[in-house]
């Protein structure tokens, strides 16, 4: 594990050999991988019980990924030939977990990062949990891009009698049967969860607040992703944007009339400069065109027993889902760093954002997915391994100073 303690006397305070990595999900897990390929021992402190907490504790039953299996691996070992070329939640944490069998990664489970700052006078890194301080040369941010959910502040929620759940206490529609369900945001889990509802016999009326891009997870029986990354080699990325449109509006129609405006910017540069992501349709656009869910506009007010939207409308709900995304806890426990920031992502754009200063990583925060999290895990893995020399981490000096202060 790459850590030991700093002072007979002292069982809170932790030297760690190697980088401390805070969070234990596919970016921890990749950055650990690479960096034990180098021979650097790491430390990985995870909050929950459990590896990749988001997927295992927070996502809904029918979610599979988005993108084939070949887009999603963490680097030096792929997935089971035997898995689908869209594998299920089950089958990725599956495969989450005999990564980190066959790396031999032990997380320190039940270890909330409080805070994390840099001793500017001693060159190392002091992160404190809720029950030790662990001390490094090297910390790696890996909680990425959906660390918390994102609660919006909608006018009259609190009044409103029925169950308001965000879509990561979501699991599926049997919970909300024959119910008029209110689901507010139009990404791929709003799209996704008002198609589970409509299968348990429940009337989503889904919020399209904004303009949104639908695609066809498949284009003439390739990824639409797939297609769209090797296009990218070849050619500008406004002409290939330019072509994923012409052949979405072929297989899908035109979404405008349904409800669902297209953003003047395309697909793929909207994703590069915003993180916005293309909704890969898997089948909840026939159940709007046939009217099973309800395109709404924006909602002006939560009332006890419903909503009134921005078109004067006004409805009857059971219930309201809340599918508005994640987003970053960094600012909340990195102190004293500029490198992230108000919304907790590394200012430096991709593909430099992976390396910050006085031995500060960030990994998982590329908005490109896991292939941006393998690309991030073994450039830092190679740039600390440039660094590493086993056994000259921690002199008697050092730890009498860290002891003092």
């Amino acid at each position: 594990m790459g850590s030991s303690k700093l002072h007979q006397n002292d069982a809170n305070c932790v030297w760690v050999d190697g980088p401390i990595i805070v969070g234990a999900g596919p970016s921890g897990l990749a950055t650990s991988a690479c960096l034990t390929q180098q021979g650097v021992p790491s430390l990985i402190l995870e909050k929950s019980d459990c590896l990749a907490s988001l997927w295992q504790l927070r996502t809904y039953d029918r979610l599979r990924l988005h993108l084939p299996k070949q887009f999603c691996e963490l680097p030096l070992l792929g997935f089971p030939h035997n898995f689908p070329k869209y594998p299920n939640k089950h089958q990725f944490i599956s495969y989450l977990e005999s990564y980190a069998g066959h790396f031999s990664i032990q997380p320190r489970f039940n270890q909330a990062v409080q805070s994390a700052d840099y001793d500017h006078i001693l060159g190392f890194w002091r992160v404190k949990t809720q029950d030790s301080e662990y001390i490094s040369r090297w910390l790696i941010t890996a909680t990425g891009e959906n660390a918390e959910p994102v609660i919006p502040d909608i006018p009259g929620i609190n009044k409103f009698n029925g169950s308001v759940v965000h879509t990561s206490s979501y699991k599926s529609g049997s919970e909300f049967k024959n119910q008029r369900v209110l689901v507010i945001g139009c990404g791929n889990s709003g799209m996704e969860v008002s198609l589970d509802l409509c299968q348990y016999n429940a009337i989503p009326h889904m919020v399209v607040r904004n303009t949104v891009h639908v695609l066809p997870r498949e284009m003439f029986g390739f990824s639409t992703f797939g297609i769209a990354m090797a296009l990218i080699k070849w050619f500008p990325l406004w002409l290939v944007d330019k072509f994923l449109l012409l052949v979405a509006n072929f297989i899908l129609g035109n979404t405008d009339q349904v409800g669902l405006r297209r953003p003047k910017t395309g697909p793929i540069e909207l994703k590069n400069v915003t993180g916005k992501t293309p909704v890969l349709d898997v089948g909840a656009l026939s159940q709007i065109k046939s009217g099973e869910i309800k395109v709404m506009e924006g909602v002006k007010e939560i009332t006890g027993n419903g909503a009134k939207f921005m078109d004067g409308q006004e409805k009857e709900i059971d219930s309201i889902i809340l599918a508005t995304g994640y987003k970053s806890n960094v600012p909340t426990w990195l102190k004293g760093c500029d490198f992230f920031n108000k919304d907790g992502m590394p200012k430096t754009p991709f593909p430099n954002g992976w390396k910050a200063e006085k031995g500060l990583y960030t990994v998982g925060f590329t908005r490109r997915g896991l292939l941006g999290t393998a690309s991030d895990a073994v450039k830092i893995a190679r740039d600390i391994a440039r660094q590493w020399r086993p056994n000259d981490s921690c002199s008697n000096s050092h730890v009498i100073l860290l002891k003092e202060t």
